[in-house]
This record gives C-alpha cells, sequence and structure tokens, in this order.
C-alpha cells in the first residue's frame, strides 16, 4: 500500500510542476499579448465579422463566384433525363 502512495505523491508532483511550468510560460506571453492590442496589418479595413459591401438579394456575394449551379436551370439539365415533378 505504501508503494501505491508514494506512486500517486508522484503523479500529483509532476502534474503539479508541468502546470506549474506552462503557468511560468503562459502568463508573461499573455499579458504582453493583451498589453499589446490587436494590430492590424495591410489595408485599413473595419475589423469584425461582416462584410464591408454586403450585397443584395439578387447577388448576395458580389465579385464571389456561384457557389452552386442552379441545378433547374437549362444549362445544367443538358444530356440529362427529364425532370418530372
Amino acid at each position: 500500500m505504501p508503494a501505491l502512495f508514494a506512486l500517486q505523491m508522484e503523479y500529483a508532483l509532476a502534474i503539479v510542476l508541468a502546470a506549474a511550468l506552462a503557468l511560468a510560460f503562459l502568463v508573461p506571453y499573455l499579458i504582453e499579448e493583451i498589453r499589446r492590442g490587436k494590430v492590424e496589418l495591410g489595408p485599413r479595413i473595419p475589423t469584425g465579422a461582416g462584410d464591408t459591401h454586403p450585397g443584395t438579394y439578387a447577388n448576395p456575394a458580389p465579385g464571389q463566384p456561384d457557389a452552386q449551379a442552379d441545378p433547374y436551370s437549362p444549362s445544367a439539365q443538358r444530356g440529362g433525363p427529364e425532370i418530372k415533378s
């Protein structure tokens, strides 16, 4: 039984040591990153999750290729079986 307790203490000591080392390396880095703030590189466009020039209902993604062709368009049905709905 004492050998099992000693083994558990070694693991606990290893976990505490690993956590202390992780904190010792991460905390100064994170403090520096927080002080520096977000750095914008390249053209000055607004930071955000949205597009600066959203599309319209007719053209939802201007300047972008279509994501998927219309499966019912005549060009998509070329050489295919007739659509029965």
